[in-house]
């Protein structure tokens, strides 16, 4: 079973924005699916069990933006 999560991530202004949050996201265990779009803001992430949403905040905040959960 694939579980989802999304994410409104504000300060996100082009392809580079976008790779350091997948950049991030992907380092945490379980992740298997990153979706990201500067231009909506949206962050959607797949994995094979739920995600800690403090990790995935986390990782945003450390690629520089700022996100909650949607």
């Amino acid at each position: 079973m694939v579980s989802t999560s999304e994410y409104q991530v504000t300060g996100m202004t082009c392809g580079h924005c976008e790779m350091a949050i997948r950049d991030e996201v992907s380092r945490i265990p379980g992740v298997e699916g990153i979706d990201v779009s500067a231009q909506s803001g949206r962050l959607v992430v797949r994995s094979s069990a739920p995600v800690d949403d403090t990790a995935v905040l986390a990782a945003v905040d450390e690629a520089g933006y700022q996100a909650v959960r949607s």
